[in-house]
Parts: C-alpha cells; sequence; structure tokens
C-alpha cells in the first residue's frame, strides 16, 4: 500500500506536468500569433526596400564596383544605414496619419506644396521609370530578343497586373518576383572577393579621389536611399492600412528589406570589383557586366546576373510607377488604391498606364543613350533627397500630423546627422564640380 508521500509527490508531478503542457501551449500559441501577425503587414518594407535594387540601382553598384574597386563600397553600407532609419520614419508616419507622403504634404502645408511635391518626384522618378524598362531591354537583349518587343510586352502585362488584380494579388507577384534578386547574393561569392579588403572597405570610409568617385558617391546614395522609395513605402503602407498597433511588427518588415537591399546592393558591386576592376574592363550599364562577367567568373555568373536583372527590372517597373501614381493622386485629392474600381475611371490608374507608356516609348526609341539617362537620374535622386528626408523629420516632429507617436530625442538627433550627412555629401558634389 502507498504511503501519504508517495500518492502526493505523483499529485505533484502530475500537477508539474500540466503546468508545463499548459506553458508549452501557451507559448506555442503565441509564436503562432507572432508569425500571423507578421505575416499580415509583410510587404511594404520588404518591397520597398528591396525594389531600390532596381536597373538604374544594379548599374551604379556596378558602375561603382568596375570603376573604383573596393575603395568606395563602405557608401552602401552607410546608405544602408540611413535607408532603415528613413523607411521607419516614413511608415510610422503613414501609419499615425492614414496618408500618403503627398497627402500630408497637401494637408500640412497647402495644396501648393504638395503640387512642388508631385513635380519634384516625376522629375525624379520618370528618368528612374525609363531605366526599369531599359533594364528589361537589356536583360532581354541577352537572349536576342529586341526592345521593341520585350518593353512593350512587359508595360502590358504590368499595366494589366496592376489595373485587374487587388491589392493582395499585386503584393503576392510582386513578392514573388523580389526573391530572384537573392541569385546576386549567389554571384558575389562565385566573383572570389578579397575578403579581408573587402572588410575594411566595407566599414572605413575613404574619400574619392577625382569628381568621378564624387558622382559614384552621391548616384550610390541616391539608388539606396531613392525619394521615390520613400514615398511608395509610406502609400503603400497606408494602402495596406497598416495602423500604429501594427508598427510593432512592421518595422521588422522594413529592417529586413532594407539590409538585404544593402545586402545586395554590395554583393553586386563586389561581383564587380573582384572581376571587372581587377582586370580593368571598362563598362556602361548592367548588361555590359553580366556580359563581361562570363569570362571572368563563368557562364552561370552571367546567367544568374542576367536573370537577377531581368526580375529586379520587372519589380521596380510596376513599384517606381506606383509610387509616382500614388503621388500624383494624393498631390490632386484623387483616391489613390490598388483596390479601385477598375470598371469606372480612376486617375490613379490612368496616372500609371500614362507614364508607363510614355517610358516604354522613350526605351524603344532607337540609339538612345539610356545610360547617361540612367545615371543622372539617380544624381537627381540624390538631390532631392535632402528636401525628402528634411520634411519626414518635421512631419514626424508635428503632432498635428503623428499625434503622441512622435519620434524620441534621440531618434530625433539621429534623423538630422543623417540629414546633414546627405546634404553634405550632395554638397560635396557640386563643391568637385565648381572647384574641378
Amino acid at each position: 500500500m502507498k504511503s501519504h508521500r508517495q500518492v502526493h509527490n505523483r499529485h505533484t508531478i502530475s500537477h508539474r506536468r500540466r503546468g508545463t503542457a499548459a506553458k508549452f501551449v501557451q507559448l506555442r500559441n503565441a509564436g503562432a500569433g507572432a508569425i500571423a501577425s507578421f505575416m499580415a503587414v509583410l510587404g511594404p518594407g520588404l518591397l520597398a526596400g528591396l525594389s531600390d535594387d532596381d536597373p538604374a540601382g544594379i548599374t551604379t553598384y556596378s558602375l561603382l564596383g568596375a570603376e573604383h574597386g573596393y575603395r568606395l563600397l563602405w557608401i552602401i553600407p552607410a546608405s544602408t544605414v540611413l535607408l532603415v532609419y528613413f523607411h521607419l520614419l516614413a511608415v510610422q508616419i503613414g501609419a499615425a496619419s492614414g496618408k500618403g507622403f503627398v497627402a500630408v504634404i497637401r494637408q500640412r502645408w497647402g495644396p501648393k506644396m504638395g503640387y512642388v511635391a508631385v513635380i519634384g518626384l516625376l522629375l525624379a522618378n520618370f528618368g528612374t521609370i525609363c531605366a526599369e524598362y531599359a533594364g528589361i531591354s537589356a536583360a532581354a537583349s541577352l537572349i536576342n530578343i529586341p526592345s521593341w518587343i520585350s518593353t512593350p510586352i512587359a508595360g502590358l502585362l504590368i499595366s494589366f497586373m496592376v489595373v485587374y488584380g487587388s491589392f493582395h494579388r499585386v503584393e503576392i507577384i510582386l513578392l514573388i518576383v523580389s526573391s530572384s534578386l537573392a541569385l546576386y547574393v549567389v554571384d558575389g561569392v562565385l566573383s572570389c572577393p578579397d575578403w579581408p579588403l573587402l572588410l575594411e572597405n566595407s566599414l572605413i570610409p575613404h574619400l574619392p579621389i577625382n569628381n568621378a568617385g564624387w558622382i559614384a558617391i552621391t548616384a550610390t546614395l541616391g539608388t539606396t536611399l531613392a525619394p521615390w522609395g520613400l514615398a511608395f513605402l509610406q502609400s503603400y503602407a497606408v494602402d495596406k492600412k497598416i495602423q500604429v498597433s501594427n508598427l510593432r511588427w512592421e518595422r521588422i518588415d522594413v529592417i529586413v528589406g532594407s539590409v538585404l537591399t544593402g545586402v545586395i546592393g554590395l554583393a553586386i558591386a563586389v561581383a564587380c570589383a573582384a572581376t571587372l576592376h581587377r582586370e580593368g574592363i571598362p563598362i556602361q550599364d548592367a548588361s555590359d557586366a553580366a556580359i563581361a562577367l562570363r569570362p571572368l567568373a563563368g557562364s552561370f555568373a552571367t546567367i544568374l546576373f542576367g536573370t537577377g536583372l531581368l526580375g529586379a527590372s520587372l519589380l521596380a517597373a510596376a513599384i517606381v510607377p506606383l509610387a509616382t501614381s500614388y503621388s500624383i493622386a494624393e498631390g490632386i485629392g484623387a483616391p489613390a488604391s490598388l483596390d479601385l474600381d477598375s470598371k469606372h475611371f480612376q486617375f490613379f490608374y490612368a496616372a500609371f498606364i500614362g507614364l508607363t507608356v510614355a517610358s516604354v516609348s522613350v526605351v524603344s526609341l532607337p540609339n538612345l543613350p539610356l545610360v547617361p539617362l540612367i545615371y543622372s537620374s539617380q544624381v537627381v535622386n540624390a538631390v532631392l533627397l535632402p528636401f525628402h528626408v528634411i520634411a519626414l523629420q518635421l512631419l514626424a516632429n508635428d503632432p498635428k500630423v503623428v499625434g503622441t507617436t512622435r519620434i524620441g530625442k534621440w531618434t530625433n538627433v539621429f534623423g538630422w546627422i543623417g540629414v546633414l550627412l546627405i546634404t553634405a555629401c550632395v554638397a560635396s558634389l557640386a563643391v568637385s564640380w565648381i572647384v574641378g
């Protein structure tokens, strides 16, 4: 017959097991709930970040590595840190105000400033949109498809997806396309870089030795931290109905997207630094880089580079016109959403189609000097960037816009330091032109 102590011990063990099982169930449910919460907001940060690695970005990163080797790689991690901060700021303003960037400008400083913002973004964005379709043309040319075939077909398919697809379906397609950018990381490893030199130059800044270096730094800053990307993120987050209560998880989405942008950009620059710069091979654009890699890193590297270029082009050819269409519609006070009724005229969709037709037409023109257009568009982005980030800083500190979600003291200090660094970079470019 069992003693009282034995019975007591058995009940104690049973109770502990039930308690442990209950805690396990709670943890499992909490984990499942956290994953569900994150998946519900996944998209804006990832797409806004990865779309910065567009054909213009790939060309800029390729030229940075091919022309300057490892020396100026530090600008990519530095730009990525600023990208994380200002993307977080943009999504926070969007969640707190329930309005996109231009809509907030219009509300806070009046319609005239809204129109100024629209015109600035339109001027900067159109060259970038052309760059996206130039990327599609370049990728297609690797398999001998002419631009007058590849770009109109791409424009038609993308327009059909945006106009007739729901927000959820468009987002899924764009996320699938964005996964192709991972190929560039493989390309960077295949190039067999000098890892100690790569690490040193990624962390320690070196000043450019000529005007071309300053242009490369400014263009890299402009392509990594593009004004259209900031505007897209804020408007897209509003369209996805991100609320302040979702910011905890949306911040993870933003940070992951921004960091991946920097990693991919660095991989592209490293692939060209370790091969093209080492051999002294000049390039003009991303397709040149893909072709030039064949004898240096093998045909597989060329295939990866070209496939990544096509995926990046298709992704950005949808997102940059979307960012611009959001801004144009917000600037005139028209509805701006991927869930608008496509059976009736919508200014948002009309703007998207108009931008697509115009850019496809430009890229399809024979003998058009696309590389200067692409590179110049990134410099224009950098020149406009100080105005955009200053506006974000002011809005994030304005209780009329963000209410109680104003940024903290030290966050604010970091933001203004970032603004000063961006402005100094652009000013250095101007000085180098004047002196040089």
